[in-house]
């Protein structure tokens, strides 16, 4: 996958692409990879880098919702269990069976969640994880010896998955390029073509070079997730708004916190959230908040008060209370809701997906969450097919290994998310030792690393490589900005770019990771 290809294919095509699908997210690239692999000439147009917004930033869980099961929503748990199931076969290198437990500490909670996880396993079926079940208050300590021991009575273990959502994104643009798509980061849709009333193509300027690109298609899906209503209204300024978008905060801390292999469920704080602490890349993920907010932007800021309540809660259930000072990373992201006008509290508000057909034809595909990209996407491929009168061809996702396949690796491995693709970047350090060796001491990243992610995953940014093809921001903000030289270095030197550039890019990190301190 390399970029400078995707924009010869797109400026060297000739007619009508098949479909075009606008976002670069979950959503846009389950899309993409559902069009492409039923054989459609599909092209992807990103405008910043792959997952850059909300689909980086969740609480790295796939997941079938306890919440949604508890608030009655039934449909949605039963989509997003059967949903896990199919991306755990499809994605075995990247999601993996989490163990949760849920620590109870009054009387009633633990009849109360064991019959409710009970009901979790049963929705599974076939695809569970593996049969929840109580655990005595000795046992839940040694699980997690760091929770919070004084009037503890015991708990429920149950499972669930869990990923790296960035590299999941990088790993289905991948997947699309495989299957005869196109996909083009940093290329942004400022307008569309229309013929007669209808839409037909796109006007996309690439934010590289500042070319501007018209382009055509049969039918244009908006997949733009917290940006839906930026899409629908360059189609008709008079759309009503149909996002509410709410903000979700992470915290990062170090693994003492949590040591071991059990992640904690909270099923209710006092915002009626469900706090998780997460074991992952050897960090533990605390989170989240449900802020709701007016403003959309691309980089999302944590809130004083977010991190404040995190910390509060935190402590609530670890027996060493975190600090300010203890965070090795914050992070925000938006998630895209869909506001039928009856709900106020973001937290109310339905994760289902939202889909639409415009009168000029725009296919828009919104709300839903990570865990359910693959059905979106085969929905929205089913209605936009219909849309633009193309020949129906059966949807092949649920049995689709995604990019990177690899059902036995070995977990210490620093390169074992990478699966199949592995052994390229090993055959890279044979060939050139120094590639082998660390961008920092405390992280697992490695120079061949940065090389693999120009070459071959459209990274064109130290951001890109520093948040998300690897997981460096993150993980250890400081730590990040620590690498950020040599990564501009080693980048330069793959792109061919000039000391100014590197300055540039070092500066432009340096900037957006305080945000993450």
């Amino acid at each position: 996958m390399n970029r400078d290809q995707a924009i010869q294919e797109l400026e060297t095509f000739e007619g009508y692409w098949d479909m075009i699908v606008i976002g670069g997210g979950a959503t846009g690239l389950g899309v993409g990879v559902d069009a492409a692999s039923r054989g459609y000439r599909t092209l992807l147009l990103e405008q910043h880098d792959f997952a850059k917004g909300t689909s980086s930033r969740s609480t790295k869980l796939v997941h079938g919702g306890v919440r949604y099961l508890r608030q009655g929503n039934i449909s949605l748990v039963l989509e997003a269990l059967h949903e896990r199931g199919l991306l755990i076969r499809n994605a075995p290198h990247l999601v993996t069976n989490q163990a949760f437990i849920v620590p109870s500490y009054e009387w009633w909670d633990g009849p109360f969640y064991g019959a409710g996880m009970k009901v979790y396993d049963m929705l599974a079926g076939k695809l569970g994880l593996g049969p929840s079940r109580h655990l005595s208050r000795k046992e839940v300590l040694k699980r997690i010896p760091t929770l919070e021991p004084e009037k503890l009575r015991g708990g429920v273990v149950y499972h669930d998955g869990q990923f790296d959502d960035a590299r999941l994104a990088v790993n289905l643009a991948q997947t699309m390029a495989d299957s005869g798509g196109t996909p083009v980061n940093y290329m942004k849709v400022t307008g569309f073509t229309r013929a007669g009333e209808m839409i037909d193509g796109v006007v996309a300027t690439d934010m590289e070079t500042g070319h501007a690109h018209e382009i055509h298609a049969r039918v244009v899906v908006n997949a733009t997730g917290v940006f839906t209503d930026t899409i629908l209204q360059m189609e008709n300024p008079g759309t009503k708004p149909l996002i509410s978008a709410s903000q979700g905060v992470h915290l990062v801390l170090d693994k003492t916190f949590l040591p071991g292999d059990s992640a904690i469920m909270v099923p209710q704080t006092s915002d009626g959230r469900v706090l998780f602490v997460v074991p992952w890349h050897d960090r533990a993920v605390v989170g989240t908040t449900d802020t709701p907010v007016s403003r959309i932007v691309l980089e999302p800021c944590p809130l004083e008060e977010e991190i404040e309540f995190i910390l509060a809660h935190a402590a609530r259930y670890l027996s060493k209370d975190p600090k300010p000072r203890d965070i090795k990373s914050v992070f925000a992201g938006l998630r895209p809701l869909v506001n039928t006008g009856k709900e106020h509290d973001t937290a109310a508000i339905s994760r289902d997906h939202y889909l639409l057909v415009s009168e000029s034809g725009l296919v828009t595909i919104t709300g839903g969450k990570w865990t359910t990209y693959r059905k979106m996407a085969e929905d929205t491929v089913n209605q936009a097919l219909l849309v633009a009168g193309l020949d129906e061809r059966e949807c092949v996702t649920k049995k689709l290994r995604i990019h990177g396949w690899l059902k036995h690796f070995d977990k210490t491995d620093p390169l074992h998310y990478y699966g199949s693709d592995a052994i390229h970047l090993k055959k890279m350090i044979q060939a050139d030792p120094g590639l082998g060796e660390k961008l920092h001491p405390t992280l697992p990243y490695l120079k061949a690393e940065v090389i693999w992610a120009v070459q071959k995953e459209m990274a064109r940014t130290v951001e890109d490589v520093l948040a998300r093809r690897s997981r460096a921001l993150v993980l250890d903000a400081r730590a990040a900005m620590d690498m950020a030289p040599k990564v501009a270095h080693l980048m330069a030197r793959a792109l061919k770019y000039d000391e100014d550039w590197k300055t540039r890019q070092v500066d432009s990190f340096v900037r957006l990771a305080k945000n993450y301190l």
